[in-house]
């Protein structure tokens, strides 16, 4: 009888260790379906968000991929290349950098820049930040004390390079454009190779030398640093000054995020740099849009920089695509005043 207890209480237990056995198996297989459907699920929404990002925007020419590489790591970017190319033809190069939170595709189509181009016969060079490299999407203007600003630079030329290279870009025209980060990170680029472009457009950004870190590009940002023709020039490589391309500068008065001083700011350094002067401000209003002040700094008859300062703009693409975040329909229309600047210093 005792034998016959010991065997049941021995069963018993053995069934209890079965069952725990058992319900742990089946708790981590029910998390290991689990986290595999999360991976799936999140593989899938990458999957649609890369779909999303390469799709080409509406419209003729073609939207091109590439890829440019540095010591920086890999960055993608995308081309416009207008209809209709014949075989010798060599078109100019418009750089567009796009500012943070925003993509490639999303740029080209805040700005409506690919139907411009179209009609105009130039090329355009989308560069996206990678996510891994700032996970807000914007470029690393700033980080010029880590280095992390100089390895973006060199990675932006290659891929201006390649664009060169494989689609017919006159490397004797080509300018650079660029919204808030993108616009800090074109003027950055122009101080360190002036002599690669023909002229420069800075859309609600920071000037260049006014920040080294991303703490102190807080306080340029809210406009509390002021970059000095020492710093510019010391970020221009030791090369003069006086070879910067002519600058567009474009900012809202109403701007929250980027501080309307640092319009000020980045015209006052150029035209310090070449010992330019301010000429009388030109007020000007079209249709309903917001009205503008333009004021050109002149040497002579040669203008070293233009601002153009909007009433009633945010941090926004002033006469953008209404769809778009960080755009503004009911402003004057930044890309064609933008066409307008680059083509004059291209000669077309």
């Amino acid at each position: 009888m005792a034998k016959k207890s010991l065997m049941s209480v021995w069963t018993r237990s053995l069934q209890r260790s079965f069952g725990q056995a058992a319900r742990s198996q089946m708790q981590a297989g029910a998390k290991a379906l689990k986290q595999g459907l999360k991976a799936a699920q999140t593989a899938q929404m990458s999957k649609m968000a890369q779909a999303k990002r390469a799709r080409a925007p509406a419209g003729p020419g073609d939207w091109l991929p590439g890829v440019a590489l540095g010591v920086g790591g890999a960055r993608q970017f995308r081309v416009f290349r207008p209809p209709d190319m014949v075989v010798g033809e060599r078109l100019p190069l418009l750089v567009m950098l796009h500012g943070c939170g925003q993509t490639a595709g999303a740029f080209a189509l805040s700005t409506r820049m690919n139907t411009l181009a179209a009609r105009e016969r130039c090329l355009l060079l989308y560069p996206e930040q990678d996510l891994l490299a700032n996970p807000q999407g914007c470029w690393n203007w700033f980080a010029t004390r880590s280095g992390k600003a100089q390895a973006e630079v060199a990675l932006l030329m290659a891929a201006i390079d390649q664009v060169c290279l494989l689609y017919a870009a006159d490397p004797q025209r080509v300018a650079l454009a660029g919204m808030s980060a993108g616009a800090s990170m074109a003027a950055l680029l122009a101080t360190r190779h002036p002599e690669r472009f023909k002229a420069v457009m800075m859309h609600s950004g920071v000037p260049p030398g006014s920040a080294n870190s991303g703490l102190s590009a807080m306080g340029a940002m809210n406009g509390r640093r002021k970059a000095s023709p020492v710093m510019a020039g010391a970020m221009a490589s030791g090369r003069p000054l006086l070879s910067l391309p002519p600058l567009l500068v474009i900012h809202g008065r109403q701007d929250g995020v980027v501080a309307p001083a640092n319009a000020h700011a980045a015209v006052q350094l150029w035209a310090a740099a070449a010992g330019a002067q301010a000429g009388p401000p030109r007020s000007s209003q079209r249709g309903k849009r917001y009205a503008m002040t333009t004021t050109d700094f002149k040497v002579g008859a040669r203008v070293v920089a233009c601002l153009v300062e909007v009433d009633h703009l945010g941090h926004a693409w002033s006469g953008g695509a209404k769809s778009q975040a960080f755009s503004d329909p009911l402003g004057p229309d930044a890309s064609r005043l933008l066409w307008r600047f680059v083509s004059q210093q291209f000669g077309t």
